[in-house]
């Protein structure tokens, strides 16, 4: 008697934390769809200074944090927009106002995908490399 009444209020307890587990963060951690905007560089949140010339990227707040500065500084991504043209740009930055899935990239990477003019892209299939 004494065990079941203690086994089943542990089971009820076990699972509901399986049940509140978050989602895992493979697929946030794999790439994702967004838009795609540029940026002016300077001192990035990954400590380094950067130029308008060099291929990097500012990924999100939102996945910046969550994954830490030492899984996302320096890793590479590859982005490919709906009309297929694709760059290889290296994370160096946090961009507090992008959308989950969202990038920043330098007006030299940005231009291997479109014009300046363009201003933002929509669509643009990303993933860690």
């Amino acid at each position: 008697m004494f065990k079941a009444t203690l086994f089943v209020p542990l089971f009820v307890v076990l699972a509901s934390f399986a049940a509140a587990a978050p989602a895992p963060l493979q697929s946030r951690q794999s790439g994702g769809v967004g838009s795609v905007t540029f940026f002016d560089t300077g001192l990035g949140a990954c400590g380094n200074t950067n130029t308008d010339s060099d291929a990097i990227t500012a990924i999100s707040a939102s996945l910046f944090d969550s994954m830490g500065s030492a899984a996302v500084c320096g890793r590479q991504i590859s982005l490919t927009t709906q009309d297929g043209h694709s760059v290889t740009v290296t994370v160096e930055d946090r961009c507090a106002g992008c959308a989950e899935f969202d990038l920043d990239l330098t007006p030299s990477a940005f231009q291997q995908l479109a014009s300046l003019d363009v201003g933002r892209l929509q669509g643009v299939s990303w993933s860690f490399i």
